[in-house]
């Protein structure tokens, strides 16, 4: 098996947003497309790597968040595969949804942001139930759910590796810095911890972030992580019962990480470089809103 990390080079930012090209036996397939935005971006990159794109016949998309699933549907309507959690089948076949809500939230920035997602021809969508296993050459690809970033999210495990889409959070040029990804509307810290706990329990030698990239000390990083989650939700939590403003609580957010990030040796360059991908106010507003359901 060879693993292809492609960055996707979101907003022209190198280290941001990685697809995975995996292949094995003679097969190819992708983990993450990134968002309609990089398309032509990550079709450049799998030619650089020898790869004819018609080849790629199997998609696995972690969630169907813009900037993991977005160009799934481009690759649908090539003839590919498309593997998902069965709770985000229909967004794939019918995007409109989404992308009506990512409008709401982004407004003129939209289509520079994310670009097109083109719906995926239904009969290209298969639902992966937890641990259910997907042949790809000499390897199996094997679907965890993990939910806590979202509650249709999925991590693959080939071997001893993990992919982990979002659940494992936000990691650039290898810093110390782990950023807690918590965009509303399906933040839970409980079954973030869980999930945590489940990826953790398999000793992984390797796993890899779409936020970037391999990471090696995986005990260290998934440890360090949860404890993260936990910390941001007490954070938030403190501040909402104490009646904190919206306002105020995404300023308070981004101050407390800036601090921790440059306690971390984040320099200025890479923390706006991290705002980039994973914004401090919405994650304190994906915090907040699990507080406000109360639960």
């Amino acid at each position: 098996m060879r693993i292809h990390t492609l960055d996707l080079r979101f907003q022209g930012l190198p280290g941001l947003i990685a697809s995975y090209l995996i292949e094995s036996g003679g097969e190819y397939a992708l983990i993450e497309t990134g968002p309609g935005s990089t398309l032509e971006t990550l079709r450049a990159a799998i030619r650089a790597v020898g790869v004819d794109e018609a080849a790629i016949k199997k998609v696995f998309v972690t969630h169907i968040h813009l900037d993991h699933a977005g160009a799934a549907g481009w690759f649908a309507q090539q003839g590919a595969t498309v593997y998902c959690h069965p709770n985000a089948t229909r967004h794939l076949i019918d995007p409109s949804k989404l992308i009506d809500s990512a409008r709401m939230v982004y407004g003129a920035q939209m289509d520079a942001l994310w670009g097109d997602m083109l719906p995926a021809p239904a009969g290209r969508v298969v639902a992966l139930q937890d641990n259910e296993r997907v042949p790809l050459g000499e390897i199996e690809i094997i679907a965890w759910d993990t939910p806590g970033h979202a509650r249709h999210h999925h991590a693959f495990i080939i071997g001893d590796v993990c992919f982990t889409g979002d659940v494992a959070g936000m990691r650039l040029e290898h810093s110390r810095y782990l950023s807690v990804t918590a965009a509303p509307p399906q933040f839970d810290p409980v079954a973030y911890g869980q999930s945590l706990d489940r990826l953790a329990a398999a000793s992984f030698k390797k796993v890899y972030l779409t936020h970037f990239g391999e990471v090696s000390d995986v005990a260290w990083h998934l440890r360090t992580y949860r404890q993260r989650v936990t910390d941001v939700y007490e954070r938030v939590a403190a501040d909402f019962r104490a009646g904190v403003s919206v306002e105020e609580n995404r300023r308070n957010y981004a101050a407390a990480e800036h601090a921790i990030a440059v306690a971390a040796g984040v320099n200025e360059g890479l923390w706006e470089k991290g705002e980039d991908a994973n914004v401090t106010s919405m994650c304190a507003d994906g915090v907040r809103l699990y507080c406000e359901k109360g639960r």
